[in-house]
């Protein structure tokens, strides 16, 4: 449950930079398109909420 909401809260912030920040030449890889920006927000997101998981217990 915790990696969906980190996809979706980085998929949101991925969104609002490209549209508050963005790219003023068109030049930037990943702020001038907004898909690639969605993308690249969820997937930060998830990797950032992933590290908040409880540990599963080893067993034999």
């Amino acid at each position: 449950m915790l990696k969906i909401i980190g996809l979706l809260a980085g998929g949101a912030g991925g969104f609002l930079y490209y549209h508050f920040v963005g790219c003023a030449s068109g030049t930037c890889p990943i702020t001038s398109n907004p898909y690639i920006s969605v993308i690249y927000g969820a997937l930060m997101g998830y990797l950032l909420f992933d590290m908040f998981r409880k540990k599963e217990p080893k067993t034999k």
